[in-house]
């Protein structure tokens, strides 16, 4: 995802100045560390069901407030330092959006990717 010319995109939607007024970016990437004991990871393999990631958006813009969730993961074997995730919630007001992008975030991550980390040897 070029995150600039994504938010470019949703300005661009009709509706956006009227119902905007935060938008907030996620863009996770590898880590060279397992968050689980800290050990070096030298890789990470992702798959992603993009079924669900589409259906947890489509839920979540229901919310109220929320004008527009965009969600990318990448696949496949991903080094260190590598994108992995992108997360884009639009939404009227930083209360509505700080919630509804925090549970994006934790739902797609426990439902919608699996990620085996390779260890260094």
């Amino acid at each position: 995802m070029d995150i600039t010319k994504t938010l470019q995109e949703l300005k661009a939607r009709p509706g956006f100045a009227e119902h905007v007024g935060m938008t907030l970016v996620h863009n996770g990437v590898v880590r060279a560390w397992s968050r689980k004991d800290h050990a070096p990871v030298s890789a990470v393999r992702v798959r992603h069901d993009e079924a669900r990631m589409r259906a947890i958006c489509r839920e979540m813009e229901q919310r109220p407030g929320i004008f527009a969730i965009l969600a990318e993961a990448r696949e496949g074997l991903l080094k260190p330092g590598d994108d992995l995730l992108f997360l884009v919630v639009a939404g009227d007001i930083r209360e509505n959006v700080k919630a509804v992008f925090a549970e994006l975030l934790d739902r797609i991550k426990s439902e919608a990717v699996i990620k085996q980390e390779y260890h260094e040897a």
